[in-house]
């Protein structure tokens, strides 16, 4: 008798610690989103913008941010790229995004990338939430390189980053994104 409540007690503690090592892992994961509504691939990605140091008072001071975990391009002449994300507001995952983009010009090749864009107010995340926004030809995104530090900044309330996943691209083109917005059910 001795023995089985010695075994269930051991059990009990070592599941316990192994639950607790879990929710200490992932903490790091969730310093800011709630994790109801939040996708682990969002998470993950946020977690690698979160990694760069230039980009805290984005994080500190945005309204809100949409995040793209993966986002894939491709092109031969024409070209495209498609991908689908989350948008956080108050630490929380408030709805789900998808960005399409079309290009044409030189271009051959393709990649990855994860992508960001933090909203400076209230009324830029209205514009973004509210539907079909858009990114004009003459909108650039900074490329964040690790280890390379990059100044970035808010054009039209709006910042913009990506951090490359890989893949190859040579590219001379004209185009714009255009995004959606779904709001999660409360």
């Amino acid at each position: 008798m001795r023995k089985i409540l010695f075994a269930s007690f051991s059990f009990l503690a070592i599941a316990g610690l192994v639950s607790a090592c879990q929710k200490v892992e992932n903490s790091k994961l969730s310093e800011c989103i709630s994790e109801e509504g939040a996708s682990r691939k969002s998470m993950i990605a946020l977690e690698r913008f979160r990694e760069q140091p230039n980009l805290d008072n984005f994080f500190k001071k945005s309204n809100a941010y949409a995040v793209f975990p993966v986002v894939v391009k491709g092109g031969i002449g024409i070209g495209g790229a498609r991908g689908g994300g989350e948008v956080f507001q108050n630490c929380k995952a408030i709805g789900s995004t998808t960005m399409t983009q079309i290009s044409v010009g030189f271009q051959l090749g393709g990649q990855a990338f994860s992508q960001i864009i933090f909203f400076k107010n209230q009324r830029d995340t209205d514009r973004f939430t509210q539907g079909n926004f858009e990114f004009g030809a003459s909108a650039s995104a900074a490329l964040i390189k690790e280890g390379v530090a990059t100044e970035a900044s808010y054009s039209d309330g709006i910042g913009v980053l990506t951090l490359s996943k890989g893949g190859l691209m040579y590219e001379a083109s004209i185009g714009g994104q255009k995004f959606s917005f779904a709001p999660y059910e409360k």
